[in-house]
């Protein structure tokens, strides 16, 4: 079952810009560690279930996952060997828009060891640059 709202208020959406650094979501606040995005990019619902498969799969139901984003921004897309023109395509999958610092997933009650090779498995299901980061007691 892949990840997408229940109902949005518009049905299609426009590219939209991505500049900037990401505005919240940039600290590990659930679990102990997490992985940090470092650039940005679009990152698909299929994405997100691989990692999240991946990461459940190593820790053989061991821990807790927090998944931090959640796709809400619909991708179009127009049938192959169509002519142009007739309008924008019918929603084809559905993306969460990512920005440098923001966290995608945290893992609790396990060992570093354990959720840095879980996270690292997780990294290589996205092909965009992320880093392994531990919580920080805010003073």
């Amino acid at each position: 079952m892949a990840l997408m709202p229940k109902r949005t208020k518009f049905r299609k959406l426009q590219k939209g810009h991505f500049s900037g650094i990401s505005k919240g979501g940039c600290f590990v606040h659930f679990g102990e560690f997490g992985i940090q995005v470092l650039e940005r990019a679009w990152v698909t619902a299929q994405q997100i279930e691989a990692c999240r498969v991946a990461i459940n799969r190593y820790f053989q139901r061991r821990g807790k996952v927090w998944i931090r984003i959640f796709p809400d921004k619909p991708v179009t897309k127009k049938p192959a060997e169509v002519r142009m023109g007739k309008g924008k395509g019918a929603v084809d999958h559905w993306v969460a828009v990512v920005k440098p610092g923001r966290i995608l997933f945290e893992v609790g009650n396990v060992p570093k060891v354990l959720a840095q090779n879980a996270l690292r498995r997780a990294a290589a299901k996205l092909g965009i640059k992320t880093r392994f980061v531990e919580r920080v007691e805010q003073v």
